[in-house]
Order: C-alpha cells, then structure tokens, then sequence
C-alpha cells in the first residue's frame, strides 16, 4: 500500500529543506508529534539520523523508531521504520513550482508476517483513508510553519 500526497509551499525550496530535516524540533512544527529524541546524529549529510518519534495514532501514543536511509540535500530524503511486523517507508520530495515549493510525502507500508499481511488485506480501505488524512495533516503544519 502506498499513499501519496503534495501540498504548495509559498517559500523557496531551501527554507522547505531547512524545515522538514529539523528532526530535532519536529514537534514544534507537527502537530500530529507529541515527542522527538535522537538516537543516532551522523557528523555529515542526514542519511544516518536515527530518532524516536511519539503520535498519537486511534486514539493511543505510539512510539517508532526511524531513520533516514537516503537523501539528496534540497531534493529528497527517504526514511524507513519497522513495526507490527510491517516496513514503513516514507519519502519527503520537493521540485521548484512557480515561486514556491511543491512538496510531497509518500508513504508506504510493506507487511512482512503473515498477520500484517491478513491485516493489511482485510483493513486496507480504512487504513489507508486514516494515512492519507496524517499525511496531509503534516503537510499543512509544515507549510503553515515555513509560510510564517
């Protein structure tokens, strides 16, 4: 399952970039993020960063950890997450549009037990609608914050 969504930010790409790699102050910015604590920050670049990260998902906080697998400075970065026997990978992307910033975010989620996999099946409809509304719910904190 992979859910996709873009919002237009009215600032450059590299204030964007600046924002969404700011792990450190994420709850500042998301509203959907009650916790951020870094595990891991590498000396160069932000492939390597490793954090903790709380939301409150259906109702109940919920702990993950994550880190970024790859990223190109101004451009992208890919993260991933493991958890209830599933992969979550996501993607932040931005491209030049107008003036502005068009930016991205693309999650997917990979079952890997034979339980996520009947889960995933039977709940996908549901699950992805809730993704879709998170996403799109940072997306408009993130360009409500940078837009300031």
């Amino acid at each position: 399952m992979t859910v996709t969504v873009q919002i237009q930010i009215d600032k450059p790409r590299e204030i964007v970039w600046k924002a969404i790699t700011d792990i450190e102050n994420a709850e500042n910015m998301i509203s959907g993020i009650s916790a951020i604590h870094v595990l891991h920050k590498p000396e160069h670049g932000l492939a390597g960063l490793k954090w903790e990260e709380t939301r409150k998902m259906f109702g109940k906080s919920a702990t993950e950890t994550m880190w970024v697998t790859d990223a190109i400075e101004n451009e992208y970065y890919d993260t991933r997450a493991e958890s209830h026997g599933s992969v979550y990978l996501t993607r932040l992307s931005l491209r030049d549009r107008g003036s502005g910033t068009m930016l991205a975010m693309s999650f997917t989620g990979i079952p890997q037990t034979t339980g996520a996999k009947i889960l995933s099946f039977l709940l996908a409809p549901l699950i992805t609608k809730s993704i879709k509304k998170a996403l799109l719910n940072d997306l408009r904190d993130i360009k409500t914050f940078t837009e300031k």
